[in-house]
């Protein structure tokens, strides 16, 4: 009977302790279902993949840090430094002296005498133009107009007694030309017989030239966009 007791309360033991674990994993189940609990687990997986992607570029960032360093003690950098300067000032975006002239351009000071075209006696926009590209002919590396540096892009715009270019800007008369070139070939591609000059000068247009021995053309300071050229890529056919 003790030993049949003994079974009773092992028995009675052992149900209620599986009610109790039948109980306790229920509850622990809803715990983690509820939204709460999953939205914690989330972040905390979001948490763990933000670190993982921030130590693999850390490690990018040092491999590209190395070879940065690589190339800047590199034999190629002097090089590459030229080159970018030699560009730089090609493109106008750098200020840069030497030698070369000085061209002043002004209306006629003639008093014009009844019947005569005053027109034909102040300064137009192609008068201007021509004086640049004699210049450009002439081997002139740096130009500017009355401290507007000369780009690929700049116009040259008649607007009744003005001239606009690098995008509206406005120039008044005297037109002041400053290029950076050999003086004398410069010089002497203005002044030749039947050149831009002597024409000028047929309609008393006031033109002064002189040579400097060191002048100074500013940098560009204008913005440069670009809407449709674009660099041709490798392997497209022209």
């Amino acid at each position: 009977m003790k030993i049949r007791g003994f079974h009773w309360a092992l028995v009675l033991v052992g149900l209620v302790m599986g009610l109790m674990l039948a109980v306790q994993f229920r509850l622990t189940r809803d715990i983690q279902e509820t939204p709460p609990v999953k939205q914690t687990q989330t972040l905390a997986a979001q948490v763990n993949q933000a670190k993982k992607e921030r130590d693999e570029l850390q490690r990018r960032v040092s491999d590209l840090r190395a070879r940065l360093d690589e190339v800047a003690a590199g034999p190629r950098l002097n090089a590459l430094k030229e080159e970018l300067n030699r560009v730089r000032i090609a493109a106008g975006l750098v200020e840069v002296s030497g030698p070369g002239v000085e061209v002043t351009l002004n209306d006629s000071n003639q008093i014009l005498q009844p019947g005569q075209n005053p027109n034909l006696y102040v300064l137009h926009d192609e008068d201007v133009l021509k004086i640049i590209n004699e210049l450009k002919a002439a081997g002139a590396e740096a130009i500017a107009i009355n401290g507007q540096r000369m780009l690929a892009t700049s116009e040259i715009r008649c607007v009744g007694p003005t001239i606009l270019t690098n995008r509206n800007q406005r120039l008044t008369p005297p037109f002041v030309i400053s290029a950076i070139g050999n003086p004398d070939n410069l010089i002497n591609s203005l002044l030749m017989r039947g050149g831009v000059v002597e024409q000028l000068r047929f309609w008393a247009i006031q033109v002064e030239v002189k040579k400097v021995a060191q002048l100074t053309v500013p940098a560009y300071t204008g913005g440069v966009r670009f809407e449709y050229a674009r660099p041709l890529e490798e392997g497209v056919k022209r």
